[in-house]
């Protein structure tokens, strides 16, 4: 029978996964930025980043066929190729780090994800292959470590010319790539086995009661107002996942 988390470790994955789906659901981002540093709390980098894999899969499902179509295929196929490099030395680290040092590493980063969405930062060079396999592999690397791999890509396409809803599948097609990477890199170097299954089993419906809410609750306020809230409840989350507060939080 899969272990199910207990205590604070409990309380700590289901108001991750709430949270979460929140953000997934009214602004369609930030769900990995809040969930990896609030789940490590309780469970870990290590196991909150797969599960956070997990939780993902069936919204990446329903989204690709779509975002297929729609697409820039020719230059996500470039983005997911850097990704494809990066998410193994990304997957790596997550193995192999120190957990302590590794929650650390992750806070501040997600912390630097959030500065760049929020400074409005975009791409305005002139593009090129390697500039575009330069930001895949970015974002494979931080996919790697902690499934955050969509703010580099994300500053890249939007400082590209070209219809939104083709930008939306962009990067919809992208983070379904890099998924598919990251699931490999995980499976290989271990992450991926049956002690996934009691927070996942415990996250999921918490995560999709978010979605449903945060969709709901869409319109309700002006996009500016969802997206500072979003930007808020990232920073809470990693600010709330560094390990100085363990001796309070656990």
């Amino acid at each position: 029978m899969p272990l199910l988390p207990q205590g604070a470790a409990l309380a700590w994955l289901l108001v991750a996964a709430l949270a979460a789906g929140l953000a997934r659901g009214f602004s369609g981002f930030g769900a990995a930025l809040i969930f990896v540093p609030l789940a490590s709390i309780g469970l870990g980098t290590r196991q909150a980043a797969p599960l956070m894999l997990a939780l993902e899969v069936l919204a990446i499902a329903l989204l690709t066929p779509a975002a297929w179509r729609i697409a820039d295929r020719r230059e996500v196929g470039w983005l997911a190729l850097g990704a494809a490099l990066g998410t193994p030395l990304g997957a790596a680290v997550l193995a192999l780090a120190d957990p302590l040092a590794l929650r650390w590493g992750v806070a501040l980063v997600i912390l630097g994800l959030l500065a760049l969405l929020v400074s409005g930062w975009r791409f305005r060079g002139v593009p090129s292959r390697p500039v575009t396999l330069g930001f895949g592999l970015a974002g494979g690397v931080l996919g790697g470590v902690a499934m955050v791999s969509g703010p580099p890509v994300l500053a890249y396409l939007l400082g590209r010319e070209g219809p939104a809803r083709q930008l939306r599948a962009d990067f919809a097609l992208f983070l379904a790539a890099g998924a598919v990477f990251i699931g490999i890199a995980y499976a290989m170097a271990g992450l991926l086995d049956a002690r996934l299954l009691g927070p996942f089993a415990i996250g999921a419906p918490a995560y999709a009661a978010g979605i449903g809410l945060g969709a709901w609750s869409f319109g309700l306020a002006s996009e500016r107002v969802f997206r500072l809230t979003c930007h808020a409840m990232i920073a809470v989350a990693a600010l709330l996942g560094l390990p100085v507060w363990d001796a309070l939080l656990r």
